[in-house]
C-alpha cells in the first residue's frame, strides 16, 4: 500500500474479492470507535477522503480509519456480474469486510467496540441503509450530500451509452452530471460505473423502508441539487440534525472545513 497524505494506509488481508480496504490506526487513538469512510459514485477513498484532507484532519482528531473503495472504484475489483455492484450486496460486502478488520459489535464496557461512520454521496445511501440494518455495529452517522431522491435510479442509460459510443450529448441534466463526474475520475472504467448503474436501478433508494435509529448528522452545501428532501430525513429519522454549508454545491461540499469541524464534534459525543 503506497504513502498517502503523509501517513500509511495499510492494506487488510482476507478482505473479499471486490473491495479494497484500507486501514489507519491513529498516531494518539481516542478512546472511540474507528471511522468507516464512504465516498461516492465515480470518486474513491483516494479521491473522496485523502484528496480532500479528511484521511489527516480525522487522523489529527484521534480517529482510527476504516476506508472502502467501492467496486469498480479505486483500488476495487472490477466484477462482471451486476449483482456484484447492488447496493444489498455492498452493504453485505462493507459489513464482511468490518468483521474482518476487527471491528465487533457495540458494547457499553468498551467506548472503542462498532464504528462511526461517514458517507458522502452515494456512500451516504449505503450508509443510511447499513445504520438501518446494523444497529448493533453503527453508533453514529455523518451522511454528506443525502436526499430522499436517487438520481442513480432515474440513470438515462441508454442515452449515456450513445454518447460514450459517438452518438449525441445526453440531454437529461443529471445523467449527463454523473456521466461527467464519472469520466472525469482518474483510473476509472466506464463499463464498470454503468454496469453498477444498471444495478441500482434494480434497487432504488427508498429511505422510509427502513429508519436508522442512532444519531445522525446531515450536511450538504446550500447549492446542492442532489439533496432534495434533506429537511425530510431530518424530520423522518428518529435522531437527525442538519448542517447546510452556505454557497457550497454537491461536488466542492466535502472539502469545506466547517464540515469537518462538525463531523468530528458530531462523532466525539457520546451513543446518544
Amino acid at each position: 500500500m503506497v504513502l498517502m497524505d503523509q501517513h500509511a494506509l495499510h492494506g487488510v488481508e482476507g478482505i473479499g474479492p471486490h473491495l479494497s480496504v484500507t486501514r489507519r490506526t491513529a498516531r494518539q487513538p481516542r478512546p472511540l470507535p474507528p471511522v468507516l469512510l464512504l465516498h461516492g459514485f465515480g470518486s474513491s477513498g483516494r479521491q473522496n477522503w485523502v484528496g480532500t484532507g479528511w484521511v489527516r484532519y480525522l487522523d489529527d482528531a484521534g480517529r482510527t480509519l476504516i476506508m472502502v473503495d467501492l467496486p469498480g472504484h479505486g483500488d476495487s475489483a472490477e466484477p462482471v456480474d451486476a449483482g456484484d455492484y447492488a447496493p444489498s450486496r455492498m452493504r453485505e460486502d462493507i459489513v464482511q469486510s468490518l468483521v474482518e478488520t476487527g471491528i465487533v459489535p457495540l458494547s457499553a464496557d468498551d467506548p472503542t467496540s462498532g464504528v462511526d461512520v461517514i458517507g458522502y454521496s452515494l456512500g451516504a445511501r449505503l450508509a443510511w441503509e447499513l445504520g438501518a440494518a446494523r444497529p448493533d455495529l453503527v453508533r453514529r452517522m455523518v451522511l454528506g450530500g443525502p436526499g430522499t431522491c436517487d438520481p442513480l435510479a432515474s440513470f438515462d442509460l441508454r442515452a449515456a451509452e450513445r454518447q460514450l459510443a459517438g452518438g449525441p450529448p445526453v440531454d437529461d441534466p443529471v445523467t449527463a452530471d454523473l456521466l461527467h463526474m464519472a469520466m472525469s475520475t482518474p483510473g476509472t472504467t466506464l463499463s464498470a460505473l454503468l454496469t453498477m448503474v444498471s444495478a441500482i436501478r434494480t434497487e432504488p433508494f427508498d429511505p422510509w423502508r427502513a429508519l436508522p435509529g442512532m444519531p445522525l448528522l446531515l450536511v450538504a452545501g446550500d447549492q446542492d441539487g442532489y439533496a432534495t428532501g434533506i429537511g425530510e430525513l431530518e424530520a423522518r429519522a428518529p435522531s437527525g440534525e442538519v448542517l447546510l454549508l452556505p454557497g457550497r454545491t454537491h461536488a466542492n461540499a466535502v472539502t469545506a472545513r466547517t464540515f469537518k469541524d462538525a463531523a468530528s464534534a458530531f462523532l466525539s459525543r457520546g451513543r446518544d
